[in-house]
This record gives structure tokens, C-alpha cells and sequence, in this order.
């Protein structure tokens, strides 16, 4: 046996294995929160089950669920890449976890990407869930699969985009009111439970343009009226997660 075969071989592990290992852990930080279960999982259930079943807000024509099911999708998405996100990487900061995993091995957009994993794979989870409780109450969505993704995967830029500025540019209290403050008056005029011509002319204009009416409205002309690539709302997310995103790269704090 050679000398030093036990040797320590100091330096940093490769990067997909921090990335990965990064993710797992705030994937299970997510997961084990009570409040970010409350944002994620039990208010979007309860909503689409209470609506879907109790006659409050007039949908439309066909059934509640076939309208609501898209909007709950979209409600999930910005919870988890917005609300959640914002909250959890503000106090982050204030406690001064960023800045400790920020001198660590690991690059700080391979920290942000891994924090975007962790989403991806909460939002897989929200979907399926949602998804069974849909179909349970009778819904049957029709439509193009990949409309569907490109939406998801937009959104989750999108508010993530905006999640991280927040989080980045505000204090930790500041950024939890305005974030339970954003997702409650988005949930009521986003077109998630209450259909946008429920709103004047020149305000469902303005709302139109929001990221949770694009991405609610996209996944109802996709999933509810089978349409195959809801380009205008396509072009309204990207424009928000670039602009998210390039803000919260350039105006992101550590400290």
C-alpha cells in the first residue's frame, strides 16, 4: 500500500454535487415550514375545493372547476416562486445566512439556481396535488401539454424574478407584509377565482397585464378552451421574469 492513499484531498466538491446537495436542502426547508405549507398546499386546496363546490362566485358557463382549476395552478405557482421564495431568502439575509453561503465554495448564482430547483420541484409537487384534487371534483382539461409547461416555467421566472428583488432590496418584516399583502390582493383581482370581466374596462386592462393574470389566463385558454399557444401571455410573463430577474441580479443585497 502506498503512502497517503488515506490521505485528505482538501478542495471544493464539484459543482453539480453542491448544487444538487443546495437544492435538496432547501427543498426540505420548504417543505417543512408550516407557514410556506399554509401558502403552498392548504390555502390553494381549500380554495379550489370551497369554490369548486360552494356556488359564491358566478364562473361562467360549464363548471366551476373546469374554470378555476387553471387559476389555483397559477396561484400555486406564484406562492411558492413569490410569496414563499420572498420570505424565506428575506430573513435568510437579515439572520445572515446569505452571507455565510455566500463565501462558501459555492458560486452565488449556483446558490440562486439552487433555490429555483428547490421551487421547480415544490411546484411538481403543488401540481400533482391540485391536479388530483381537480379531477376528484369533476374537472377534465383539454389542451397542448407544452403550452401548459412553457406557461409554468415562465410564471416560476416570472415571480421568482420579483421574489428575490423583494427579498433582496427590502427588510425581512417589510418583505413578509408586502409579500402576504401582494399574494392576497392578486389572488382577488388576478383572475384566479374571479373572472376578469367582472372588473371595469380600463382597470381589466391594467390587471391583464400583472403576471397572475397572464399566467391564469394562459393556463385557462389552454386547459378550459383548448387553445395551442397563448402567445400574448406567453410574451407578457417573459418580459416580467426578465425584467424580474435582470432587477433582482442587479439590485440583489447580501447583507
Amino acid at each position: 500500500m502506498s503512502a497517503g492513499t488515506y490521505a485528505p484531498k482538501p478542495g471544493a466538491a464539484p459543482l453539480g454535487r453542491m448544487i444538487g446537495a443546495q437544492a435538496a436542502l432547501e427543498t426540505r426547508m420548504l417543505l417543512r415550514n408550516g407557514e410556506q405549507l399554509l401558502l403552498t398546499v392548504i390555502i390553494p386546496g381549500l380554495l379550489l375545493v370551497l369554490f369548486s363546490t360552494v356556488d359564491i362566485i358566478d364562473t361562467g358557463q360549464g363548471r366551476s372547476v373546469d374554470f378555476l382549476a387553471p387559476g389555483i395552478l397559477a396561484l400555486a405557482v406564484m406562492s411558492t416562486a413569490f410569496t414563499g421564495q420572498a420570505i424565506a431568502t428575506g430573513f435568510e439575509r437579515r439572520y445572515g445566512v446569505l452571507k455565510r453561503l455566500g463565501a462558501s465554495p459555492l458560486p452565488r448564482w449556483a446558490l440562486m439556481t439552487s433555490k429555483t430547483l428547490a421551487v421547480l420541484v415544490t411546484e411538481v409537487l403543488q401540481v400533482v396535488l391540485l391536479t388530483v384534487i381537480a379531477f376528484a371534483l369533476g374537472w377534465s382539461p383539454h389542451g397542448n401539454p407544452l403550452a401548459v409547461l412553457l406557461l409554468l416555467v415562465l410564471g416560476t421566472a416570472a415571480f421568482s424574478g420579483l421574489g428575490l428583488l423583494m427579498a433582496g432590496t427590502l427588510k425581512a418584516e417589510a418583505t413578509l407584509g408586502a409579500a402576504n399583502l401582494v399574494f392576497l390582493l392578486l389572488l382577488v383581482a388576478g383572475g384566479v377565482i374571479v373572472p376578469m370581466d367582472k372588473f371595469p374596462g380600463g382597470v381589466q386592462s391594467a390587471l391583464s397585464l400583472l403576471p397572475i393574470s397572464a399566467l391564469s389566463d394562459g393556463l385557462r385558454d389552454v386547459l378550459q378552451q383548448g387553445a395551442s399557444m397563448p402567445w400574448g401571455d406567453l410574451g407578457i410573463l417573459a418580459v416580467w421574469a426578465v425584467l424580474g430577474l435582470g432587477a433582482a441580479a442587479k439590485f440583489f443585497r447580501w447583507e
